[in-house]
Order: C-alpha cells, then structure tokens, then sequence
C-alpha cells in the first residue's frame, strides 16, 4: 500500500521536539524535565519494560488488592481523601463516572461552561442538566465561577437534584471560594462533585488556592498529568465522606474504563504523587517566582495586560502558575497572538482565545523558557500593535434546553445548513477548543444568537470539536 513507509504522527512529533520549543503547555512534566527519576529508566531499564499486564505480583486495576491498592491508598492519605482510584482514561472518565454514580438519570446542577467531559456524562448516564451561569471578570471575558447564591436559587427550585458539580480551578486558574459552595450543597444534604482538572497541583503550596479535599468537597477529579507530574492522561478521583457512594463510583469506572490499563500510566500516577510528597512545595515556589517574573516584566507593556488577584473579587483565588495574557490592546486576538508566538518566535502556549493567550508555567519551565515568552510578547507589541484596541468580545449565548442530553443525542437527526438551523434543537456539542466548553450542546434549541455566534465561529475557523461537518457549514438537528 502507497506510504507504508510513513508514519505520519512519529514525524511529526519528532519534527516538533527537533526544534526545541519553549513549553508552556500540559502535560506539565515539560517533556520529561519534571519527571521522577525513576521513570526515565526504572531499575536501569528502559521504561518499556513496565507495558505490563495483569500478573501475580501486579495486580488488577479493576479488582485492586495488591500494589495498585496500595498505591492509591497513599494517593488517598496524600490528596487528603477517604478513597482515590487511578484513572488511565483521563479526567473525562472520573467525571462521567462520578455522574453515571452519583446522579443516573436524576437532576444536577451544572455550571454552563463546564467541559464536554461532562456532557458526556450526561449522555451515557441519562442525567437532565439544570443549568447555572457563572459570572464574568471584566476586562478579559473570563468566567469565575458561579456564585454561591445561584447555586442555592437552583437547588431552591430544583429541590430533588441528586447533586451539584463546580468547575474548580477554571482553564484560565480563577478559583472561586469552594467553602461557600460546599456550605451550599451540604445544607440540602446534596454533595458537591468538583471538577477539578487542573487543580492537581493546588495541596503543594501555601500560595496557591485551597483543593477540593481541604474544602469539604465530595468528590474531585484531578488531571494529575496537568501539573501535577504524570504523563498525559494519567488522572485521579478522590472522595470524602457519607454523601458519596464509593462503591457504585468504582462499579461505574470498571464500566467505562478500559479494561487494558496502562502500567505505565499508572506507575506514573505512583510516582508522581511520591514526587510531590516530597518536593512539591520546592518546585512550586520554582514555577511560581518564573512566573511572577513574566507577570512583573509585562506590566507596563503598552496592550498587554495580565491577569492579577487584584481583578478578581475578594473570594475568587488565582493559581498564579496560569498566567492569563489579554492582548486585545494589541487589536489582536489571542488566536494571532499564539500563532505568532509559535510561528515566530518557537513559543508554544497551552491556549487561546479571542481576546486572551494562556500560558501554563509548569515546575518544567525554565528560565530560558520564560525569557523567550516574555521578550516575543514585548516583540509583538512593538511590531504587530494595531491602533485600535480590539472590542471585546460578546458572552457566548444563553441556552434554552428542550430536551434531555441523551434523548436528543439517540433521536432521529438529520444535518442542515447552519444559516436555516434557527429554531430546531440540536443534536450534537459544538465547542471551541480549547478550552472545551460547548456553544450549544444536544437538546438545546439553536436560537438566532446561537445561530449567529456559530456562524461567527464558522468564519473565523476557530478549531471545534464535537460536530459532524468540521467545517461548521451545517449542524446536526433532532428530526421533530
């Protein structure tokens, strides 16, 4: 067969690591430079010889009484949970777990930027979203997470929601106070479920903002290879207290996780909370004083403006290894931004958007690396500034849901221009990504502002994920 010879994705990746980029991206190990030892060539070996199998001595990840027991038993004691367990299907898994356990095919309180992880969940377990909006930091169009009272009104008219779930730390690491939002949901007796992606880090460090475990939350879900040192994909699920039944949690991920887990991946789950037993707290203090230095060196720089603690409200957190970078005093958007950055300048962010870069400053940064980010940045705003700020952004349109999740996912659909989809509901998720959150997800009905931000989004070629016509010229529509 015609290119037998190729191997498309190995040269690329080679490609990409022969140019020696600046990182500023997951997985937080920075290409192997904040891995433990001991991964690298465990027992002076190479780190294939830990692609293993269920064997006496190795144990079974699904039936775990051996090592892997033990493993996520220290991870518990760690991470200050009762019960943790491994993930080797990534965060995605522990969320749709812990929704298929916790809430079946019953009512939830659902952030409405939460990430298509959780509409996953909400399809296979057949659960029905009672949606809440976050709010919105001035200036950079972020969310910050939903207010305590907002979740109480909705619980107040949903009263038999089996349980609420937050989005805690944000993409951008706004962290709202979780405290408030547990007090919330435990005084109706409801547990909070915490989407905690990348919030693996936070237990390490007196300056960052509180975990979900230290504030009484039920549940979290952790991307451990984020920034917490595991490979990609490697994550965890921790639990605490009565309002959670670990059990069915476990009976949920033995059906949705493969059942050939990674010993590698798993290992590095081991070795990783190890490493940060024990070191997290130094090269923490190491990544944030990096980026406390790009943070002080581009203030001051005419366009740019960096997300601080001080444009936040008193009890909303920042991770300050997240460094939030507006450009829109540029009259660039962020999409131009990193497409510069990485074209010019060999500089790799974790993402964009319209009006903002994210950079992730992981205990693999370096200086050189943080340099590199800075001085291009400083570039861009002497070369590229535009006169013209550019005009924020718009919020992404409200959601009228008119059918559950499921029901509209499995219904008869057909596809349709999106320029004649005004009023039908539809039967697919469009979301922007990074950072993953749907426009207008199943069940939804496509409104003319809906309508009108996808085409917006259609014209300008943002990267979309979870649509048949990767074009966006047509959308999949339940058939009424």
């Amino acid at each position: 067969m015609v290119g037998n010879d190729r191997a498309p994705l190995f040269e690329a990746l080679l490609k990409h690591i022969s140019r020696n980029p600046s990182r500023f991206h997951v997985p937080g190990h920075g290409q192997g430079r904040y891995l433990p030892g001991e991964l690298s060539a465990p027992g002076g070996r190479s780190l294939f010889s830990l692609d293993l199998t269920e064997l006496p001595g190795t144990d079974d990840l699904h039936n775990p009484g051996g090592p892997i027991a033990r493993a996520q038993e220290l991870a518990a004691g760690t991470y200050g949970a009762g019960r943790s367990f491994f993930l080797v299907n990534g965060s995605t898994v522990g969320i749709q777990a812990l929704i298929t356990a916790v809430v079946g095919q019953g009512e939830v309180i659902v952030p409405r930027n939460a990430h298509r992880s959780v509409l996953g969940g909400l399809i296979v377990s057949g659960a029905e979203p009672v949606c809440v909006a976050p709010e919105i930091i001035p200036d950079f169009g972020v969310d910050c997470g939903v207010a305590p009272l907002t979740i109480s009104r909705a619980l107040e008219a949903h009263p038999r929601a089996a349980a609420v779930l937050a989005v805690r730390p944000s993409y951008y690491g706004v962290a709202r106070d979780l405290e408030e939002q547990v007090a919330v949901a435990h005084k109706r007796d409801k547990p909070l479920l915490v989407d905690e992606a990348h919030g693996a880090h936070l237990r390490f460090h007196r300056s960052l903002p509180n975990d979900a475990m230290a504030a009484g939350a039920d549940a979290s879900v952790q991307s451990t290879h984020k920034l917490g040192g595991a490979l990609g994909q490697s994550s965890m699920l921790h639990l605490q207290g009565r309002l959670v039944d670990g059990d069915n949690v476990a009976a949920a991920l033995s059906l949705l996780q493969t059942t050939s887990p990674s010993y590698i991946l798993m290992t590095s789950l081991d070795l990783a909370r190890r490493h940060m037993a024990r070191q997290g707290e130094a090269l923490l203090e190491r990544a944030l004083e990096l980026a406390r230095q790009v943070r002080e060196r581009l203030t001051g720089v005419v366009g740019i403006r960096v997300l601080t603690e001080d444009c936040l409200a008193e009890s909303v957190g920042l991770d300050k290894t997240k460094l939030v970078i507006s450009v829109r005093g540029l009259g660039l958007t962020g999409y131009q931004v990193s497409s510069l950055l990485a074209e010019r300048y060999n500089v790799f962010v974790e993402m964009a958007d319209a009006a903002n870069v994210v950079a992730f400053v992981s205990a693999g940064a370096t200086k050189k690396d943080c340099d590199a980010l800075a001085g291009a940045l400083e570039d861009i705003a002497i070369r590229d500034r535009l006169p013209a700020a550019l005009a924020l952004p718009g919020a992404p349109p409200g959601w009228n849901k008119r059918m559950k999740p499921r029901d509209a996912w499995f219904s008869p659909s057909r596809q349709v221009p999106l320029a004649k989809a005004g009023g039908m509901i539809c039967a697919e998720a469009v979301a922007v990504y990074p950072p993953g959150i749907p426009v207008v997800s199943p069940g939804e009905e496509i409104t003319p502002e809906v309508q009108e931000y996808l085409m917006l989004i259609s014209s300008m070629g943002l990267p979309c994920h979870g649509q048949l016509d990767l074009t966006l010229k047509t959308i999949k529509v339940v058939v009424e």
